[in-house]
């Protein structure tokens, strides 16, 4: 729906990425044409998975060996433990210049309302305050574990006077600790107020005609509990509850606005949690039921254990129908940019949820849902009738303006954020995803488009003066990431409306834009940043190559676009300076796209390389000038996409795996279409493909496998199935059936984990 249509033509055996600069080495990108195969007519016998992950045991002893692990305590935010459960979060660190230990407290949903102030400081989020665990001794040692199978922290601290042990977790927007003391150790908490200030004081100073917001109060309520509020200025209110009872300490936070009803709130909830046990029950099996729904696993294990550290980290960012989450997630810290980014850092947020099988965590499109009318409020009053757009940065409410098109402004962002939502679709096939979000909120975001679209002396429509995503030179027409944006909406408002049996009048409208829409500007490099302005300088986002990655809509199943591709992107990084890591992570994507796993991992272990400039930090989080936390999340997508892609229809099993990469296991991977895939690959070979179908849609595989196969559906029957050619199986596989798929003599047909070949250290200070 997004693509261009696959062609299943023979491809050559090597295809080489060159650059554009002299004496650059030039990257291989190799393709394997497979054999022609057709599927066994013959009856099978009944087949059944062996999942071995099916016990607790089996998920706590393989998530134990992904644990974060301590052994010095640490300084900064970006090296320690991290607490969240989608709405409160936590981060655990010296704090600074203390003997002390510091317990970050901050809410996704506390932010200033005053929206004249813009979104750096009027609709910031804004810090609530933090805990401080005051030992008698001076700390000398600590011993902390990260657990993801149970989302909780435990460990020891050592000092001079004897030991604390600990244990914390957060849940239901309730942050519970547990120490106890022994030597001459005693427990001592105090709770710190920040400045309801925005973060944004560390690089400017506050606009004109700003004022602070009123200081902070305390109280304590009937049943003991102690509370600090927050009025705000621009009305509503921030309240932080908390009570200790022995060696226990519950804490929450509520926010209101406009109403002043956060006090209430917060008692409320502290008053739900009943006891630190219960609620630790709770906690525990929520975790539990949460990670059994889909398992990967490979030989790295420095980045397997990173990759699930990113879906603990996720799951403790966004639950649906949370705040979209900011560039921080709910772990405010001092930073330039305490809002939500919507033109990269809020899509790449969260692509990962897809094949991990967790579209719980969906904050974005259920974000975009709420907040149409915001949508619609965001365009200059002229545009409103039907058309809608968000701009560059804003509150968790979508609250910011987007300029015009012929002004240099950014316009594309809702659009981009709206692909986001239809690959939720996608993954899904709910049609109210559609109905309700993609197809109506698309449909003004490509109007806004449309009023200033304008034929041109070639008879082609131009776009005028756009912004390429924080790329210094603003074309004078036709920028590429908005060129990229037009088609790719176009096509799918047209789709979507015949999947709704919607007679849209203006599909011919959107018909027209697709048959005159200027191409795309390249030059000898490759894709331009737009008309007459030629990539020229090294730059981080790929906002210029969004038609390659992630639209697809210029992909490597068309063998005419290939070299395109391939010089485009060899340009992009052959221009250094200004790359940062998600520069490396978009770039292993797209050669995972072309089947070079091996350049693929060469660039995404770029990111972690701790001889560059913005490396990924101890605890897999990830800063520059402020924390921004997308960038880690979609390095785990640009593995996802070495392991399994499904764009154009196809669903492509182990497209681009790295070849040290032996062994690798998927289970439960979903993909467009709303398949469930599982697939073993041993010794370097695909040994069996599992798909189950959760909507009845057509089912293309790239399997991967040689010579004649075997597909069975779950009762032993032949599939019906079609040979496409290059490798393609189309397959009748009913909603609610399995297939499974394979070559030669039924292999075994385990789901474990795999060994091991390039030991690492654990995350965290081990």
């Amino acid at each position: 729906m997004t693509s261009q249509p696959e062609h299943h033509s023979p491809v050559p055996r090597r295809v080489v990425l060159g650059s554009a600069l002299g004496g650059a080495a030039a990257a291989a990108l190799p393709t394997t044409a497979h054999a022609e195969t057709q599927a066994a007519p013959a009856a099978g016998r009944p087949w059944k998975l062996c999942d071995t992950m099916t016990t607790d045991g089996a998920w706590s002893k393989f998530l134990r060996g992904q644990d974060l692990r301590w052994s010095r305590l640490p300084t900064l935010w970006y090296e320690g433990p991290f607490l969240g459960d989608g709405l409160l979060g936590s981060m655990i660190y010296q704090e600074p210049g203390a003997n002390q230990i510091r317990f970050t407290v901050q809410h996704g949903r506390v932010q200033d309302h005053r929206p004249e102030f813009g979104s750096g400081w009027g609709t910031c989020r804004l810090p609530v305050g933090h805990l401080t665990l005051e030992p008698v001794g001076t700390i000398t040692a600590v011993d902390w574990r990260l657990s993801l199978w149970n989302a909780e922290l435990t460990g020891t601290v050592t000092t001079s006077a004897g030991t604390l042990t600990l244990a914390a977790f957060i849940h239901d927007e309730v942050l519970a600790a547990r120490v106890t003391a022994t030597g001459g150790e005693r427990v001592v908490w105090t709770f710190r107020p920040e400045e309801a200030v925005s973060p944004r004081k560390i690089s400017e100073a506050p606009p004109a005609g700003y004022t602070a917001n009123p200081p902070w109060t305390t109280q304590t309520s009937d049943d003991g509990a102690e509370q600090v509020l927050q009025p705000l200025t621009g009305g509503g209110q921030t309240a932080t509850a908390y009570r200790r009872t022995a060696d226990e300490l519950l804490l929450s936070v509520g926010h209101s606005f406009p109403a002043s009803s956060a006090a209430a709130d917060s008692l409320r909830t502290l008053r739900r949690a009943t006891s630190y046990d219960g609620l630790r029950r709770r906690h525990i099996r929520w975790w539990h039921d949460f990670y059994g729904k889909s398992f990967v696993s490979f030989p790295d294990q420095r980045l397997q254990s990173f990759h699930w550290i990113q879906l603990y980290k996720v799951a403790s960012a966004s639950r649906v129908g949370g705040p979209v989450m900011a560039t921080s997630g709910p772990w405010l810290e001092p930073t330039p940019w305490p809002a939500v980014w919507w033109n990269l850092n809020v899509q790449l947020e969260y692509w990962l949820i897809h094949g991990f099988n967790h579209p719980e965590l969906d904050s974005l499109a259920s974000t975009l849902r709420q907040n149409q009318e915001q949508l619609i409020a965001n365009v200059p009053a002229a545009y409103r009738a039907d058309s809608s757009g968000v701009g560059r940065s804003s509150d968790m409410f979508a609250n910011r303006s987007v300029g015009r098109p012929g002004t240099g402004a950014e316009v594309g962002d809702l659009t981009w954020a709206l692909h986001n939502v239809w690959l939720s679709y996608r993954h899904s096939m709910d049609k109210s995803l559609l109905r309700d979000t993609v197809y109506p909120v698309l449909r003004r975001a490509i109007n806004y488009y449309l009023h200033f679209l304008t034929p041109g002396s070639d008879g082609k429509l131009h776009l005028p003066s756009t912004l390429s995503p924080e790329y210094p030179v603003v074309p004078p027409q036709d920028t590429n990431y908005d060129l990229a944006l037009i088609r790719w909406g176009c096509q799918t408002l047209i789709e979507s409306a015949e999947l709704l049996g919607v007679d849209d009048e203006l599909k011919p409208r959107w018909q027209e834009v697709l048959a005159k829409l200027t191409p795309y500007p390249v030059d000898d490099n490759g894709f331009m940043i737009g008309a007459d302005t030629p990539y020229a300088q090294s730059h981080r986002h790929y906002s210029h190559l969004l038609m390659v990655y992630p639209l697809y809509l210029v992909n490597w199943a068309q063998p005419e676009s290939r070299d395109l591709i391939a010089k485009s992107v060899a340009h992009w990084h052959a221009l250094t300076g200004a790359h940062r890591g998600y520069s490396y992570t978009g770039a292993a994507s797209m050669y995972a796209m072309a089947g070079d796993g091996d350049t693929a991992i060469g660039y995404l272990r770029k990111f972690f390389d701790t001889g560059t400039r913005y490396p990924c930090r101890p605890n897999t989080h990830y800063t520059e000038a402020g924390p921004v936390i997308e960038t880690p999340l979609s390095a785990s997508q640009s593995l996802h996409d070495m392991f399994c892609q499904s764009w154009g229809g196809v669903v492509r099993v182990f497209p681009g795996v790295p070849t040290a990469w032996q062994d690798v296991t998927l289970h439960n991977f979903r993909t467009q279409g709303a398949f469930l895939v599982t697939a073993v690959r041993k010794a370097g070979e695909t040994r069996f493909i599992r798909i189950r179908s959760l909507a009845g849609e057509p089912l293309k595989l790239r399997h991967g496998l040689e010579g004649r196969l075997t597909v069975l559906l779950d009762d032993g029957t032949p599939a019906r199935t079609r040979d496409l050619g290059g490798g393609t199986l189309a397959i009748d596989l009913p909603r609610g059936r399995e297939v499974l798929v394979h070559s030669g003599s039924r292999p075994d047909l385990v789901v474990a984990p795999v060994a091991v070949s390039e030991p690492g250290p654990a995350w965290g200070l081990p």
